[in-house]
């Protein structure tokens, strides 16, 4: 996982957004349907994007052929049924002329005299009287009618939909969801006005969940795998680098301070990092600089920004602290501004780095993720291009600038591109065979080719390389129990409140749709 996470740039063309963020690690500001794990296009084509508003009641706003003007004895000569939908009918043109009262009385009236066998007919009219409480503002109301069409008639999208939206004014926010995820599957994702009232709704939770779970939770150190998965971002990282000969003397091995902390670090006895780097830092030894660092980089990592941001500053305006120390405060403190959205914060901090630091990789290797995610594509190349020629055996930077270069040609509709991209993933994944990211990436290739059954062995090796990270299962699919697993797992890992906030959107999303699929028995395309 790379070190560096920004958030979601502005709208552009080309791969979903969180799609990118997802796939270089990045907890991000969720797009408009990027959580759902059913959203993938395997043997369906894609249709046109669906906007309409569903605001008028079902039929026509005209009696019933042959029933204009009808007088009560050709009423009474009428079937029930017909009786019901002139009723209805006659409700449509009050709704049409804004009187909602008398509509209602109509549609009251056709549900009164519709046969109870004929539930398609039954479930419209109580939808259609609905649509009337709720331009009413009536949403209780709202909700019980929309409720009986759905009992009567359970995929119904118009009800499901109106009855989210009066669950969503009500405040009901998980029953807004289930009914909401039900209708973005039933019009398989192509509405973008239900999609945006998910997307709405998965933010609104999220937000509340993790801002009473972030403030009360222990700051909390990641595994071993995912600490040495973050010291890996970097290659010019002197804090990360095993204690040189110099620093091994007999005489420092019972020393208190950073050299400890640098021991605990070979040993990975990473808790005790902290309190020995502040010993260093309170004494003013001569590691002060280093131990900033280190104290700054543990500190990020268990979550505490607040805390770390005043080392970082201190390291990068340290006249006698060693370049190689002041761009790497740099590189961090600029991914600390991108997970508090603050993207030109962290511009200006990765341009410094490279500024002071024009020969460290790994200035040019988390500009270039930054550079994907803010759609310049080409800069991001020239980046990757950089780190490579100074780091060869970057396989982060390979694998990055491989999916850079697929991203402009399948946006480009350029076909040679497209495959010249596909043989360099290839060739990064033979030639970097532990290297998560790459598969994860060649998969997501695949998916867009779809190739569906070479992307799930690529997901599959990238899981089997890194067993606990949640955003795999999203883009393998067809897991939902695993994904909620693991979510559940990295909520408790959350660096900040902002990416506890997605990790909870992402579960709720998943767990949504487990309830949907019970209720309604609907099967993803996917699955």
């Amino acid at each position: 996982m790379a070190a560096s996470k920004p958030v979601e740039p502005q709208s552009g063309s080309g791969l979903p957004r969180w799609q990118l963020a997802l796939l270089v690690g990045t907890p991000i500001v969720l797009g408009v349907g990027a959580v759902y794990l059913w959203n993938r296009s395997r043997g369906k084509e894609k249709q046109g994007k669906k906007n309409g508003e569903r605001k008028t009641p079902e039929g026509s706003a005209s009696p019933v052929q042959g029933q204009h003007g009808a007088t009560n004895p050709e009423l009474e000569n009428m079937s029930p049924l017909d009786r019901a939908q002139s009723a209805k009918n006659k409700g449509n043109k009050y709704f049409k002329a804004g009187k909602y009262d008398q509509a209602i009385q109509c549609y009251t009236d056709a549900i009164s005299l519709c046969p109870k066998e004929q539930k398609g007919d039954l479930s419209t009219f109580y939808q259609n009287r609905a649509a009337a409480y709720e331009q009413q503002l009536k949403w209780t109301e709202v909700i019980q009618d929309c409720s009986q069409a759905v009992e009567l008639n359970p995929c119904y999208i118009k009800a499901l939909f109106r009855r989210a939206k009066a669950l969503e004014k009500l405040g009901n926010k998980k029953e807004c969801l289930e009914d909401v995820t039900a209708v973005c599957i039933l019009e398989v994702f192509q509405n973008q006005q239900s999609m945006l009232l998910a997307d709405k709704v998965l933010k609104q939770l999220g937000k509340e969940k993790a801002k009473e779970k972030y403030k009360n939770r222990e700051p909390l150190m990641p595994s071993p795998q995912f600490i040495k998965s973050y010291f890996s971002s970097f290659t010019d990282d002197i804090i990360s680098q095993p204690l040189q000969k110099g620093e091994k003397k007999d005489e420092d091995k019972d020393k208190e301070g950073y050299l400890k902390a640098k021991q605990y670090m070979e040993e990975e006895n990473y808790d005790k990092i902290i309190s020995e780097c502040t010993k260093e830092i309170e004494s003013g030894g001569r590691y002060t600089a280093e131990a900033l660092l280190l104290r700054a980089t543990f500190y990020l990592l268990i979550g505490n920004s607040t805390a770390a941001q005043p080392d970082l500053d201190r390291v990068i305006n340290m006249d006698d602290a060693s370049v190689k120390l002041r761009a790497n405060a740099l590189i961090k403190r600029g991914s600390m501004y991108m997970q508090q959205q603050q993207p030109q914060l962290s511009t200006q901090d990765f341009n410094m780095a490279a500024e002071i630091d024009p020969r460290n990789a790994d200035v040019y290797h988390h500009r270039g993720q930054l550079k994907i995610l803010l759609d310049q594509v080409e800069e991001a190349v020239g980046d990757f291009d950089e780190c490579i020629k100074l780091r060869p055996d970057s396989a982060l930077a390979q694998a990055q600038k491989c999916f850079a270069l697929y991203r402009q040609a399948y946006t480009g509709n350029n076909p040679s591109q497209v495959q010249k991209a596909m043989d360099g993933f290839e060739d990064v994944i033979r030639r970097f065979p532990k290297c998560a990211e790459g598969y994860a990436l060649y998969a997501q290739a695949l998916t867009d080719q779809q190739q569906f059954g070479n992307a799930d062995e690529m997901y599959d090796k990238c899981i089997e390389l890194e067993p606990d990270n949640a955003t795999t299962y999203v883009h393998k699919g067809g897991n939902l129990d695993k994904a909620i697993d693991m979510f559940n797992k990295a909520i408790n890992l959350a660096k900040s409140e902002m990416e506890m906030a997605h990790l909870y959107s992402l579960c709720d999303a998943a767990y949504a749709q487990t309830e949907v699929a019970k209720k309604y028995g609907l099967k993803p395309p996917t699955l």
